[in-house]
């Protein structure tokens, strides 16, 4: 018996991660990815979940959930850390 493989529509993936993929670590272990999609996936989800946590903060939203720490986690695995001596100090953490 043969697996099969899954489709991603990785331009959908390109404007908004989470509605392909359910979580942050299944965007990590997607076999159908290459490391540097993984990370360009994961980057672009942090700074929407980052604009998500300002807004927040600003009392702009509905008060979900933020998923950053799990994408930031998921970002670690993929590139050994977060360059912090090399990003902006912004509320979005320069993501």
């Amino acid at each position: 018996m043969t697996e099969k493989k899954h489709e991603i529509d990785l331009e959908q993936a390109r404007l908004d991660p989470g509605s392909v993929f359910a979580n942050p670590e299944a965007l990590r272990d997607s076999p159908d990815l290459t490391r540097d999609q993984k990370i360009e996936l994961l980057r672009s989800w942090a700074y929407d979940a980052s604009e998500l946590a300002v807004a927040e903060e600003e009392g702009m939203t509905g008060g979900e959930a933020s998923p950053l720490s799990r994408i930031l986690t998921a970002l670690h695995a993929l590139t050994g850390g977060y360059d912090v001596d090399h990003s902006p100090p912004t509320k979005q953490g320069g993501v």
